[in-house]
């Protein structure tokens, strides 16, 4: 499969086989399901025989087509970044205190000095205040209008609507539906992808997008935010996989491992950025929520100028289908592709076919039958474990940034600033040592690290905010680049057929379990370390799982269910830290000339 493409090469790659199991006839197709107890190396494939990997390789998987799909999964990771974390923006809650005529020429810290007296100051209203401000008498009556100390001068969604104090809830029950709305749309779009094609489910999911993001700026109640929050959690996670998973499915291995992780990292980041100074900038939320939807619409140009995945549908049996994509590339590409090379693949793909009736094939295609192969499917559990259980530390470590004493628009950009090193972190030790390797080792390193700054925190009574943000800032990168990894393995080891589907699951398993981070970080008011030594527990579980799991690396890697249960068998545990065979890391694509560097 292309997603998961084996860093060996250009030159040979995979195909797409039978999901029975082959017979003699049909190995002669499948030459890896041959050899049950090891994976065939890249250039053990005939060269007479033109499968998906040969022709991509002849249409280009490194040129034109390739670098205008960079940028566009690059534009979309900024659009992903602001829709995703308008939700924080515009829920910001600035300093406030109940409204008194007495205060209205007094300067905040005035104010703040004489609200110091009472225990709950934003939310107590004062009777009477004395002229020079020493002594004020509450009220027993509630607020019903507040003063406000704009951050940055930005008039939040909260501070407009007073969605403070006794209503502060309206605003997290719409923060709640959104994320039950990711969940939902996750795993909608996620058999979308599988159903009706990649490009088609993401459109979809941003549309969704917009329309909740624009609802919400028409929002004046808790049932019209709480309803167009949903309707805007749809796209907050489908939209960017989809498009990460058809970049994958298009791709060469080095532009895949280098190109894809620093356009994510570069983009997301400067989303993030963006979104947090705009709304400074704007001044106030609603003008905001509409610089953040807008381009959301603009994905549906997608549709003009990427291609359906070829190789999905060659699962599909779309056989015209993906020689009509795969002539857009070569032409978009300028390379000059044989009739005779664009014929051998057919006779390739309808060979395949021909091993088992059609019903059996598309029958093997379904999500529920990853189930039913005993190999495939403890390696899917494993995915889903290791997707569920990073996730999990993700947001944990996220949310963890009370009583830093600064400006969230500054937390937020220093966070953002943490994205592109660890994005290149995570390319070059890949690139260096293997996926597996890099997801073990990061995960490891990450959770002592974390549970050496909870401890440290713990003897340390008062530590400065700037030691505490720089021990957040370091637990972030950490955390990223753990992601990051799985999010890439996990995509790899996931046969096409099946890949959307899958990885939605775990997207939706993640983001479920992700409710508990709030309780996680709550036991810290018992124990300083207790959340930081959960999430290192967590991390070390996670290490051990993928070590249950096969390297990717020097591999052709599957697009059938068939092949997903031959992947990686024979493997041993530690096999990954052997160093690849020389043969392995010199294999030259024919097409291009190529030498393909093993990541």
């Amino acid at each position: 499969m292309r997603v998961a493409a084996t860093e060996s090469g250009q030159a040979t790659h995979p195909t797409e086989r039978s999901p029975q199991t082959p017979t003699p006839q049909s190995q002669q197709h499948a030459p890896r399901l041959a050899t049950p107890h090891h994976t065939t190396p890249l250039h053990s494939l005939s060269d007479s025989e033109m499968d998906f990997e040969k022709i991509l390789g002849k249409c280009g998987d490194c040129h034109r087509y390739q670098y205008m799909l960079m940028a566009l999964y690059g534009f979309l990771m900024f659009v992903v970044s602001r829709h995703y974390f308008a939700q924080n923006v515009i829920s910001f809650v600035p300093d406030h205190w109940c409204h008194h005529p007495d205060l209205e020429h007094r300067s905040f810290e005035e104010i703040a000095a004489i609200y110091s007296q009472f225990e709950n100051p934003s939310c107590t209203r004062l009777a009477s205040i004395d002229p020079d401000g020493g002594n004020a008498t509450a009220s027993s009556e509630p607020c019903d209008r507040w003063i406000y100390n704009y951050d940055f001068g930005f008039r939040s969604m909260n501070a407009e609507l007073n969605w403070v104090c006794d209503a502060a809830y309206k605003a997290r029950v719409g923060q709640s539906l959104f994320f039950v709305g990711s969940m939902c749309g996750t795993l909608i779009f996620g058999l979308l992808g599988d159903t009706i094609g990649r490009i088609k489910a993401m459109i979809l999911a941003n549309w969704c997008g917009f329309l909740g993001d624009s609802a919400t700026i028409f929002a004046q109640s808790l049932v019209t935010f709480s309803v167009s929050r949903f309707v805007s959690g749809l796209a907050a996670e489908a939209n960017a996989y989809l498009m990460y998973i058809l970049a994958l499915e298009y791709v060469s291995p080095s532009l895949r491992n280098v190109g894809l992780n620093l356009i994510l990292s570069v983009f997301y980041s400067l989303g993030m950025i963006s979104a947090s100074w705009q709304a400074v900038w704007v001044g106030e939320w609603r003008t905001f929520m509409a610089w953040s939807a807008v381009p959301l619409l603009l994905v549906t140009l997608f549709y003009f100028l990427v291609q359906e995945s070829a190789q999905w549908l060659v699962t599909r049996h779309d056989i015209d289908g993906a020689v009509l994509r795969l002539r857009r590339v070569a032409h978009f590409n300028r390379r000059v592709v044989s009739e005779e090379d664009f014929e051998q693949f057919r006779v390739h793909c309808k060979g395949q076919e021909s091993t088992s009736s059609h019903h059996s094939m598309q029958r093997q295609s379904k999500l529920m039958d990853a189930l039913k192969t005993p190999r495939l499917r403890l390696r899917m559990i494993n995915v889903l474990l290791v997707f569920t259980i990073i996730t999990l530390c993700y947001n944990t470590v996220s949310r963890n940034v009370e009583g830093l004493g600064l400006s969230p628009f500054i937390m937020f950009t220093l966070f953002a600033l943490t994205l592109p090193p660890s994005g290149l972190f995570q390319a070059q030790a890949q690139k260096s040592m293997g996926r597996k390797f890099t997801a073990v080792s990061s995960m490891v390193a990450t959770g002592l690290m974390t549970a050496a700054c909870g401890i440290l925190l713990t003897f340390w009574k008062q530590p400065s905010p700037v030691l505490l943000v720089a021990l957040i800032l370091t637990s972030r990168f950490g955390i990223s680049v753990c992601t990051g990894a799985t999010m890439q393995i996990s995509a790899e080891l996931v046969p096409t057929c099946v890949r959307s589907g899958i990885l939605a699951v775990a997207h939706v398993s993640g983001a479920a379990f992700s409710f508990v981070s709030p309780f996680i970080l709550h036991l810290d008011t018992y124990f300083r370390a207790a959340s930081s030594i959960i999430i290192c527990l967590l991390l070390f579980a996670s290490a051990w799982i993928c070590l249950l799991m096969p390297e990717t690396r020097n591999k052709k890697l599957p697009m059938s269910l068939a092949e997903g249960e031959q992947f990686g068998k024979g493997e041993r545990m530690f096999d990954f830290l052997r160093r690849p065979k020389k043969e392995d890391e010199a294999d030259l694509s024919a097409e291009t000339h190529q030498k393909l560097v093993p990541e």
